[in-house]
């Protein structure tokens, strides 16, 4: 057997040990198992790592894996600041009645039978403008949430609705952080990589909307008696204003204008808070479990929003679920998945076994289908052990950047395959940056939305496809053809 082959079947040993690790844990906890037993099973991964890694290279030192953990650790750490802000903002915005009235609007409004249809394309259009998933989930989608159940629709379908208008809007807008990426990594203009990608993307979009639509007409909707209760508790709970559709309009233009994320968000958070203070003084009081309505327990109500979980009695079992909150505190379990997760791929990286997991894939790369299939596997592959889209994209780019060159393709096909994998499966993947944030902030295991993200399950398999036909495939100048 090829030296390579052998290296990158041994790579794989550490991955193998953490699925069967975290499929104990799930067997064992359910959906508990980001509390603290999924954590767990990434740090034995990490150990398992580490020891074959010492048994075949003696040489390396605690020390080189110390250094990358560190380092890994360091490149996420604005995205955790963005978590603990997603979790204030998620707080307040229920608190201050901004999302009950988004729900209660959106009842009203949105037709049941093409409610999925919606999902998909308010989520998409939302994406596109904004250029991020994580924001567009964290406003936009969890209101859809509470829309969704109210008209009786499964946690599954909601989420996978959600998720996939969200990552196509993610792919296909010149904002995201991951496009910029994956079209700079691959040395193709902006525009130009967009384009090529509504090759793939369009179709695949198509196809997700045609499911939504027939599941959404096949589907029987909650009775018109349970949602006209839904509405008359939430109207009875909070002081519904328009005055309050504000707020996400302040925020809407914040990101227009281009504004950091984290300051969009800590100046949402803050406008929510002021909106709260303004229109749900009752509420507050409630949350600060002091008796009158004072100005100690509205600061008190409002704090609590922003850093704990909130608990609001409106007389009704199932909106009270609905609208419970878990401010910052409700991130913690991610960031420390996160931090679980980053070791495991330092691990990974410092002992060479990432290195050699992508040359077990280049070595069974030998025509056009086969290297973006291979290029397509190594995305997903990266998402699986690295836990992040972002280093995903700059390992993949960088493992086949060279072959794509040698073998006369144009780069763009390269960033294609890239985003049609790394991008569009990083929230698939439970131990994921991606799977743990949108599972947190939707309140849904990644394993229950799994099988309904279609946009994200479609899209590699959409991308190898299109190789195969070899649709605008284009080559270098000079290179032969296969």
């Amino acid at each position: 057997m090829n030296e390579d082959i052998k290296k990158g079947l041994f790579a794989f040993i550490p991955v193998l040990v953490l699925v069967c690790f975290l499929a104990i844990v799930i067997r064992l906890y359910g959906s508990d198992a980001l509390s603290g037993g999924s954590q767990t099973a990434l740090l034995l991964a990490s150990g398992v790592c580490f020891l074959l890694a010492r048994l075949k290279n003696g040489k390396q030192v605690f020390a080189d894996y110390e250094r990358v953990v560190c380092d890994n650790i360091g490149k996420i750490g604005s995205a955790i600041i963005i978590l603990i802000f997603i979790g204030a903002l998620s707080g307040v915005w229920m608190v201050s009645g901004i999302v009950p009235e988004l729900i209660y609007y959106g009842i009203h409004i949105i037709n049941p039978n093409l409610f999925l249809i919606c999902t998909c394309i308010i989520c998409a259009i939302v994406s596109l403008m904004v250029g991020s998933s994580w924001t567009t989930i964290a406003t936009v989608g969890v209101a859809l949430i509470g829309i969704g159940e109210a008209l009786g629709f499964s946690h599954g379908w909601i989420a996978g609705a959600i998720i996939s208008g969200a990552y196509f809007g993610d792919k296909m807008s010149p904002l995201s952080d991951t496009t910029v990426l994956a079209s700079s990594m691959s040395d193709v203009p902006l525009f130009k990589h967009i384009r090529y990608m509504m090759i793939t993307t369009v179709p695949t979009v198509a196809i997700c909307l045609t499911v939504f639509g027939i599941v959404g007409i096949t589907h029987e909707p909650s009775s018109v008696t349970q949602v006209g209760e839904y509405t008359e508790v939430l109207d009875k709970t909070f002081n519904l204003s328009p005055w309050l559709m504000l707020v996400p309009v302040c925020t809407g233009v914040l990101i227009y204008r281009k504004m950091p994320s984290i300051m969009v968000l800590f100046l949402s958070t803050l406008l929510g808070a002021i909106a709260a203070v303004i229109f749900q003084p009752e509420v507050l009081t409630q949350i600060s479990g002091l008796e009158t309505t004072s100005a100690e327990s509205i600061l008190r109500g409002v704090l609590q929003s922003i850093y704990t979980s909130t608990h609001i009695d409106s007389g009704n079992a199932t909106i009270n679920d609905l609208i419970e909150s878990r401010g910052m505190a409700g991130m913690l379990d991610t960031i420390w998945l996160i931090l679980c997760a980053m070791c495991f791929g330092g691990c990974m990286s410092a002992s060479g076994m990432l290195e050699d997991m992508g040359k077990l894939f280049t070595a069974f790369t030998r025509r056009r289908t086969s290297l973006v299939a291979s290029t397509v596997a190594t995305g997903i592959c990266m998402n699986c052990t690295v836990a992040d889209q972002f280093l995903s994209i700059i390992l993949t780019s960088n493992i086949f950047k060279k072959m794509y060159v040698e073998q006369g393709y144009e780069g763009r096909l390269m960033s294609r395959a890239i985003e049609d994998s790394a991008t569009a499966t990083s929230p698939l993947i439970p131990w994921s940056t991606c799977g743990m944030t949108q599972s947190a902030i939707l309140g849904i295991p990644t394993m229950v939305y799994f099988p309904y993200c279609l946009f994200c399950i479609i899209s590699p398999v959409m991308s190898i496809m299109v190789a195969f036909l070899g649709y605008k495939i284009f080559r270098t100048e000079g290179s032969k053809n296969n």
